[in-house]
């Protein structure tokens, strides 16, 4: 387990890979230095305490040539070795309290026997965060139709009073019939009953999302940082 009195956020939220690779997903959790990182057929996520030239040396030196990574909350300065492919600042929310229960479908765990199915969909909404082993990192549910998974969402980080909702995403085909509220209020409520804090993040661009969320009442916590790199083949290991 990572040393908690490494971490300088004011809150873990502000740094929440870190936080659950620290705790809850440290059983997970690969070190280089003061880097830490998810394998990468569990996430792409990659976590320093701080950003400072020694942890960008301690990120490139697990972090694969071609390998596309994402830091969120804290990054280090990335230098020649890195490609930067995106950064900007993503909303996180948070749900303090219960929602409504959503009539509707059936919902079920889901399970690796289920993956392929899982895997389809996160493609076209989710592409690089959603992997062959993330199914390990929280309770995942989903509304079948028949043979045909209509809609999905499931908990990804993790630590001491607060887990994340994610990979919420309903197939085109099923848009409108409010599954993705449903599956939503059932991991809120089941989180809160646990005592913790649900929470999620979304991108600025997702209106539908943001729209969905503010309707069932998340409130704004802050817009935190968002950098996906890709390690350069045959680069320098530091930054600068």
């Amino acid at each position: 387990m990572l040393p908690h009195d490494a971490m300088t956020a004011s809150h873990p939220l502000d740094n929440p890979v870190w936080a659950s690779l620290a705790s809850r997903h440290a059983a997970l959790a690969l070190r280089s230095g003061n880097a830490v990182r998810y394998p990468a057929d569990v996430a792409p996520f990659v976590a320093v305490p701080v950003g400072d030239a020694s942890t960008a040396r301690d990120a490139a030196a697990f972090v694969q040539p071609g390998e596309l990574v994402c830091f969120v909350g804290f990054a280090p300065p990335l230098g020649a070795g890195w490609r930067i492919e995106e950064s900007v600042r993503i909303a996180q929310m948070v749900r303090p309290a219960p929602l409504r229960a959503v009539d509707g479908p059936d919902v079920i765990g889901l399970t690796t026997a289920h993956l392929a199915d899982m895997l389809a969909p996160t493609a076209l909404v989710y592409p690089h965060y959603f992997r062959t082993r993330t199914i390990e990192m929280g309770r995942y549910f989903g509304i079948y139709d028949g043979n045909r998974l209509a809609a999905m969402a499931g908990e990804r980080m993790g630590f001491e009073g607060h887990r994340e909702i994610s990979a919420v995403c309903t197939h085109p085909d099923y848009a409108g019939r409010g599954y993705a509220r449903r599956l939503i209020a059932q991991l809120c409520n089941d989180i809160i009953e646990a005592g913790e804090l649900p929470f999620l993040h979304f991108s600025h661009e997702n209106v539908r999302a943001k729209a969905l969320y503010e309707r069932m009442g998340f409130a704004f916590r802050t817009d935190i940082p968002l950098l996906v790199a890709t390690r350069l083949a045959s680069a320098p290991d530091s930054a600068g």
